[in-house]
């Protein structure tokens, strides 16, 4: 049940900007991060499968670049978290219809060590 356990943050279609519905979640995560100074992420940034690989790798990039913006001006430190860009590659839904690909974009937080 705590917020800390949910990891993903999702995307409209084309967009990298961070919903509304997804600010408690990431603030939950800067709160853990300037609390726990030597604490380390990864954010994940995905897309769906539409488009070109180049075009969706630096989609997935903007859409981890925005999260971590966001936890950066709640108080975490650059040096906490890296991102990657994983584009197409890494499918949360194998599906071909909008459910799946609302699934697939998405940004995934992983903390170093999991």
């Amino acid at each position: 049940a705590n917020i800390l356990s949910k990891r993903a943050v999702y995307f409209a279609f084309d967009g990298f900007v961070v919903k509304d519905e997804f600010r408690p979640l990431v603030e939950a995560h800067a709160r853990y991060l300037v609390a726990n100074r030597g604490t380390r992420m990864i954010i994940q940034g995905n897309t769906d499968e539409r488009g070109s690989r180049e075009y969706n790798i630096a989609l997935g990039q903007k859409r981890a670049d925005s999260v971590k913006r966001m936890l950066m001006l709640m108080g975490a430190q650059e040096a906490q978290i890296e991102t990657v860009s994983f584009g197409k590659e890494k499918p949360r839904n194998p599906g071909h219809d909008e459910a799946a690909w609302a699934q697939n974009r998405r940004d995934d937080i992983v903390y170093a060590g999991e």
